[in-house]
């Protein structure tokens, strides 16, 4: 069993979710969120996360519809993916990210009400789906 650092993103066109989890506990918790224009964060804060926390693997969620096809936003993801891996030369991971914010503001909401969905935590308590569920499909 490996004990990796694993960054998970929850791509965003305005802001980007990002939690942190560990392989060995197969757990994860939010992080932040970062801004983003178009698609584009600031890759000074995604530098700053990834020189922080040194992970050895970052999973990018991946926006599908329902029925498995790909749209507009899958292509900005993954072309965000590749960005990530080709600045930082971070090894990455896409997983499939269907219902991710769904679930992510109905938890939030459950434990918090309104005041809870504020956008930046629901991209964070994506990110953390995104990367419990990535973990599940892992051996």
């Amino acid at each position: 069993m490996t004990s990796r650092t694993i960054l998970a993103f929850d791509f965003g066109t305005k802001s980007i979710g990002v939690a942190i989890g560990q392989e060995i506990t197969r757990t994860a918790r939010p992080l932040t969120s970062i801004k983003a224009q178009e698609g584009i964060p600031d890759w000074q804060n995604v530098e700053k996360l990834l020189s922080e926390w040194q992970p050895a693997l970052a999973v990018v969620g991946l926006p599908l519809n329902m029925d498995g096809t790909e749209q507009p936003l899958t292509a900005r993801a993954r072309k965000f993916a590749n960005r990530l891996h080709g600045r930082f030369g971070i090894p990455i991971a896409l997983h499939d990210e269907r219902l991710s914010t769904v679930e992510a503001r109905a938890d939030l909401f459950e434990r918090g009400g309104f005041r809870a969905l504020d956008k930046g935590r629901v991209d964070a308590a994506s990110a953390v789906i995104i990367l419990e569920s990535w973990f599940e499909t892992q051996p």
